[in-house]
């Protein structure tokens, strides 16, 4: 009996937003060689970065999972997003050195960084629901953290962020249309497509 594993893992997923992502965390977590805050942030940053790293070497490299990724499909240009959130983390910073300004960079590079993922699905038109939910709860996290930044916001003094915030809200802004159109296919039950 011969058994056949014709898997998809990265159908759907755009390389673009997962080298972006890896661009932010590598950015976000410079302080990982200079700053020791706890174990479990230290694991969880090398968590983070490992794990980014990994999905875009899987995707790029290895034999089975780099057949299932759509190249043609996945042609945002994602180095134009680089270059402006660069200028305006020099431009907005809360302190003009290093590591602040890749901490502003990766925040301003973080909120832009599903488009490709969003143009890719809006232009295959096919989402499969692991898809979907995958960035459905990307999207979630963020929304989630903007909950959290209320929170802070009235129980702690002085709990004031306005690059993290504004940053948070224009990723979420991002993810509304998707938010709706995936609400929308889950109460009809239909499959989920997003307009061309």
């Amino acid at each position: 009996m011969c058994l056949n594993f014709d898997f998809v893992f990265y159908a759907g997923i755009s390389l673009k937003t997962q080298e972006l992502y890896a661009t932010v965390f590598a950015t976000r977590y410079l302080d990982i060689f200079t700053d020791y805050i706890s174990l479990y942030n230290t694991v969880m940053k090398l968590i983070f970065l490992g794990s980014s790293f990994s999905i875009v070497w899987y995707i790029r490299h290895h034999k089975i999972v780099r057949r299932s990724y759509d190249k043609d499909q996945d042609t945002f240009r994602h180095y134009f997003l680089v270059l402006p959130c660069l200028f305006l983390a020099l431009a907005m910073n809360e302190k003009f050195t290093f590591k602040e300004v890749m901490w502003a960079f990766s925040l301003y590079l973080e909120a832009v960084a599903i488009l490709p993922q969003l143009v890719l699905l809006q232009r295959t038109r096919n989402i499969d629901n692991l898809t979907g939910q995958y960035v459905l709860l990307l999207g979630a996290y963020r929304a989630f953290y903007i909950l959290n930044w209320i929170y802070r916001y009235f129980t702690e003094p002085h709990f004031v962020h306005w690059i993290t915030w504004i940053s948070g809200l224009v990723q979420t802004l991002l993810y509304a249309d998707f938010f709706y159109y995936y609400f929308q296919s889950w109460k009809n039950n239909v499959k989920l497509q997003l307009p061309a």
